[in-house]
């Protein structure tokens, strides 16, 4: 009995620790931000095309899953967590490629989260099509804008996103 009271207690102060630790990170408040995204998303692109974007958490909230579900596209699936002071995010591109991009965290108010290419996986030349940026704009709790940035060949082409929470 008393062993496993000692276990219970040391688990306890690990816990702690850890809690503690993940508090005290620059990235905590964009990453809260980004989880207070959970949920269903709807929107459409500048040219009028509509998809469906679904927000969850998961591993213990230390990570954000987005899946996005775009109208006459696969579904791509794009994972959020933090690494320190930053944010990560890599994509799972319907392309067969899965660039990682990296977010410094904005000192003041977060509005905006610009996730700049680090690199990627499954990628056999940096000229081949890839996503090479993205852009989440916070307007509001129910509205986000959200620009993904396609890069192939030196040519980059943006697609915006203006999301609507569904309700």
């Amino acid at each position: 009995m008393r062993k496993l009271i000692s276990i219970i207690f040391l688990l306890s102060v690990v816990a702690l620790f850890a809690v503690s630790a993940q508090a005290q990170s620059k990235a905590a408040p964009a990453f809260d931000k980004l989880k207070a995204l959970a949920g269903e998303w709807q929107g459409k692109t500048l040219e009028g095309t509509t998809g469906k974007v679904n927000y969850r958490i998961a591993s213990g909230g230390s990570a954000v899953i987005e899946t996005l579900m775009p109208a006459n596209e696969p579904e791509m699936v794009s994972v959020y967590h933090r690494d320190g002071d930053s944010l990560v995010l890599t994509h799972y591109c319907s392309a067969g490629n899965q660039p990682r991009m990296r977010a410094e965290v904005p000192t003041g108010d977060i509005n905006k989260l610009e996730f700049k290419f680090v690199d990627a996986t499954n990628l056999k030349h940096a000229t081949d099509g890839h996503i090479n940026h993205m852009t989440i704009t916070f307007q509001d709790k129910d509205h986000i804008t959200v620009v993904w940035v396609w890069r192939e060949k030196g040519k980059e082409v943006p697609m915006t996103i203006n999301l609507e929470r569904k309700k």
